[in-house]
């Protein structure tokens, strides 16, 4: 069988997104209880950062660890990529020693690129333009705390980036209705939003994508690579704010999230950070459970 990647939501089915999902709820229980497998012992993930992190290092260093496999970290000055080497002669190499890698990187063709070369699954820890690891820990979240995300209403307020774009690709996976609020000139990729129109609209108003919503969603103005243009994004976007005026207009048992690091006082108001009722820390550590199940899923197939 050819190998199976993870670049994005749309690389599984839904039906297989669901598997994953149910597999990673039984992960997070299992966790709980201090209950370890070594199914995957000797097995290697090859760690690939050329974007830095906190939550997806540790996800995957500790979910391969506590399948009983290895976790290597490996920075653009550590290994010959970083001085240059061709991306499908490292993932030729990379491959032939490790038994799934993993890349956080930039333009989203260099993770097509290196997966179109590899003998082993690449998985997608973030790209400019989509982050799925992270929204499938997000609908994880929400299975756990309300139930299925079907025929709900999610608002996404803020910037059309790489973690709006893949909201999009979930609006179709998990079939949910998605209301984008951002600034114009800071839309998501238009050949998404036209691919996916029956599901997805593009607003001006906070509080119009906000009103009846089941899941209120957010992330930095200013993501990694436009810390440069932070003043001109501030004024962008103030008043793309979730707050509780915002959720005040949601439904009454809405949840709201971010996927982490937050500016508080900006994308998010500080209150609700700390907000006894919030599910970002759910969200975060939802990312060790559903990672450990789509790796399972990808080295089983």
């Amino acid at each position: 069988m050819a190998v199976r990647h993870f670049l994005t939501l749309l690389d599984l089915t839904p039906a297989e997104l669901q598997q994953v999902l149910v597999r990673a709820a039984e992960f997070k229980q299992e966790h709980r209880q201090r209950q370890y497998t070594d199914r995957f012992k000797n097995h290697v993930l090859g760690m690939l950062f050329e974007k830095s992190s906190t939550r997806t290092r540790v996800s995957f260093e500790a979910g391969m660890a506590q399948m009983g496999g290895h976790a290597m970290f490996l920075a653009p000055k550590d290994i010959q990529l970083g001085r240059g080497e061709p991306i499908e002669d490292s993932a030729r190499v990379m491959s032939s020693m490790v038994d799934v890698i993993m890349i956080r990187t930039f333009g989203h063709s260099r993770i097509e690129r290196f997966a179109a070369f590899s003998s082993v699954p690449v998985i997608n820890a973030l790209t400019d333009d989509f982050h799925p690891c992270q929204v499938l820990a997000d609908v994880q979240t929400f299975i756990e705390h309300r139930g299925s995300l079907q025929g709900k209403t999610v608002a996404w307020v803020g910037d059309g980036n790489n973690m709006c774009q893949t909201y999009i690709q979930a609006a179709r996976q998990f079939d949910f209705e998605l209301r984008i609020a951002c600034p114009q000139g800071f839309e998501p990729r238009e050949d998404l939003v036209e691919g996916n129109r029956g599901r997805v609209t593009i607003l001006r108003d906070p509080k119009e994508a906000a009103r009846g919503a089941h899941l209120l969603a957010t992330d930095v103005w200013a993501s990694m690579g436009h810390e440069h243009e932070i003043n001109e994004r501030r004024r962008a976007f103030a008043g793309y704010q979730i707050n509780r005026e915002l959720l005040a207009v949601a439904a009454s048992d809405a949840l709201y999230m971010h996927c982490l690091p937050a500016h508080r006082g900006e994308e998010i108001s500080a209150e609700l950070m700390e907000d006894t009722h919030s599910v970002i820390w759910d969200e975060a550590e939802n990312r060790l459970h559903s990672q450990k199940a789509l790796i399972e899923f990808l080295l089983t197939q």
